[in-house]
């Protein structure tokens, strides 16, 4: 089963590049089967890691960044594939 944890943060104004830094240089414990880092607008950025374990399964996550880099607290979700079509 795959499973992909998203992890999205709004950086400080004008701090997007800061935050793109600092949440490419976090390292998990565990390695997933793929990472991707994203930017948006409004110096937002995503993170997507995915997993081949069941949705319920204990995995790592990427923290908090520190509060200067960040407008508000991250928002995470944890998505099961339906399969492809």
């Amino acid at each position: 089963m795959s499973v992909a944890l998203m992890w999205e943060a709004r950086a400080t104004e004008g701090r997007g590049e800061d935050l793109v830094t600092w949440v490419r240089s976090q390292e998990l414990p565990a390695s997933p089967l793929r990472r991707e880092t994203f930017r948006a607008p409004e110096d937002r950025v995503l993170v997507i890691t995915w997993w081949d374990t069941p949705q319920n399964a204990d995995l790592p996550e990427l923290p908090e960044p520190p509060s200067d880099l960040t407008s508000r607290p991250v928002h995470r979700w944890r998505f099961e594939s339906v399969g492809e079509g």
